[in-house]
């Protein structure tokens, strides 16, 4: 009976330390996970690339959203800046709609921000990150373009990025430093744990999908150290 209960004991305690470990390693992760998407909303890459990629959000009736806006004032100025001679806007729409998020985005830059019709290309597919970074790739490979300025929000850049580097695009982030998502202190930390939650997400989940041109070595700490705390 005595051993009985000292193995049931040590049991006991395996179970506790095993669950322990797994959550201590899962928070150590999703630290590190903030910390460079915190880091990487921070950096802002000028490099001269084939195109701008301005990632699509909500329009209505063929007017940018304030977050879509803020996008794509950043992108013009990239392109008057001489960073890439064609921007690329990307997005679908939903039952009902009328434009695309790809057409708003266009229609805005070419009437309200004076950049030649010439210069936008519109990619109507598209209804979350990652279809559209599919989207793009599919654009890019079918006109020989090789790299890519990311516009996005800030704390989504490096989801967005990482996205477009796993098509097999060379990919670097130059997010928006204005709109919604940096109005406020608040909104600044939603987004990064938002964020955070997204890339844990594709990292561990859709990253493992088959067809995804995987840039070797960008993430494969991240899966290796949860798959090393998996007791199965």
């Amino acid at each position: 009976m005595r051993f009985l209960s000292q193995g049931i004991g040590w049991i006991v305690r395996s179970i506790v330390y095993l669950v322990f470990g797994t959550l201590l390693v899962a928070a150590l992760i999703a630290t590190a996970t903030a910390a460079h998407v915190w880091y990487f909303a921070r950096q802002d890459n000028h490099d001269h690339a084939n195109t701008i990629f301005v990632l699509g959000a909500a329009q209505y009736d063929g007017r940018p959203s304030e977050w879509l806006a803020a996008r794509l004032q950043h992108a013009a100025d990239l392109y008057e800046e001489g960073v890439a001679p064609t921007i690329v806007t990307v997005g679908g729409k939903r039952e009902g709609d009328r434009f695309t998020e790809a057409q708003a985005g266009k229609d805005y830059l070419v009437n309200t921000l004076d950049v030649p019709s010439s210069a936008v290309v519109e990619v109507n597919e598209g209804v979350d990150t990652l279809t559209s970074a599919e989207a793009f790739a599919t654009m890019a490979r079918d006109n020989g373009w090789t790299s890519a300025v990311v516009v996005t929000d800030p704390a989504h850049s490096l989801r967005a990025t990482r996205m477009v580097q796993d098509q097999g695009i060379i990919a670097w982030g130059s997010p928006t430093r204005q709109g919604p998502s940096v109005a406020t202190r608040s909104a600044q930390f939603n987004s990064i744990l938002h964020e955070t939650g997204g890339m844990l997400y594709y990292e561990v989940i859709e990253r493992e999908r088959p067809g995804l041109r995987i840039n070797a070595g960008s993430a494969e700490p991240v899966i290796n150290a949860l798959r090393s705390s998996t007791p199965w």
